[in-house]
């Protein structure tokens, strides 16, 4: 099938690694450029040259107010334009309730919530018609995952932000979904399995619980992501996609 993603550029933040990589790997795969972004440069220039001359790599922060405008100036500068965004940002810290510091909440809110409200405001302001706007958020927006409470806490908001901002584009032609992973076999699910003390047993325990009995990989989102995030998916907007094996158990 083809999705219609040669030659079109996007934006994806939280790329050299993870599920943000995942997702850039798999629309360069089909054609697309992207301007990929890290925290450190040269992280992000070795990723870039690694996917190839269809991807540029920035040094960005997605708590910094002027990143939106500095990464769409980027794409335009590079590739002439751009086509949509995917806004993907590392996973907050892990803790109780009691255990979260104001601190924490403040820094988490900057990066998950402000900071990808600020890119997709950004973003539909320029995209044309036909443009998307993708956010990775987490099973937690329909779900509370114990221990995790400020995912719990910033995630389902940004839901919200979105499907308000689906309704308020769209007559201009422009979409916006979202993104529900669950367990995906990376870096940060690793982690939050050996918070338990051993973490064999806890990918064996939450592997049970999904009815596909097996963790997603990487290429897996990357693939979705690509297809919810082309224009073979022109008649999808204001949804958000459950990429779980099936975890969670609402319809």
């Amino acid at each position: 099938m083809d999705l219609g993603l040669k030659d079109r550029v996007y934006i994806v933040t939280g790329a050299t690694r993870g599920l943000g990589l995942a997702a850039a790997r798999e629309l360069i795969a089909d054609g697309a450029k992207t301007v990929i972004t890290g925290r450190d440069a040269d992280t992000a220039a070795a990723v870039a040259a690694d996917l190839g001359p269809n991807a540029v790599g920035v040094a960005a922060d997605n708590a910094d107010p002027e990143v939106a405008a500095r990464l769409i100036a980027t794409a335009r500068e590079r590739f002439g334009g751009f086509d949509g965004v995917l806004i993907s940002v590392g996973g907050p810290p892990a803790g109780l309730t009691a255990d979260i510091t104001d601190a924490q909440w403040r820094a988490a809110f900057d990066s998950v919530f402000l900071g990808a409200v600020r890119l997709a405001r950004a973003a539909a302001e320029q995209l044309p018609s036909g443009g998307v706007i993708g956010f990775v958020l987490s099973a937690s927006v329909r779900e509370p995952i114990p221990g995790l409470t400020v995912s719990n806490g910033l995630r389902p908001g940004l839901a919200g932000f979105a499907k308000s901002l689906s309704l308020e584009v769209g007559p201009r032609g422009i979409r916006v979904v979202g993104f529900l992973p669950s367990r995906i076999d990376t870096d940060r699910v690793r982690e939050l399995d050996s918070l338990s003390g051993d973490a064999e047993a806890a990918r064996e325990r939450n592997a049970a619980a999904i009815p596909l009995r097996r963790y997603g990989t990487p290429e897996e989102f990357g693939k979705a992501a690509a297809f919810l995030l082309s224009p073979a998916a022109s008649y999808l907007t204001g949804l958000m996609l459950p990429v779980d094996g099936g975890a969670l158990h609402n319809i």
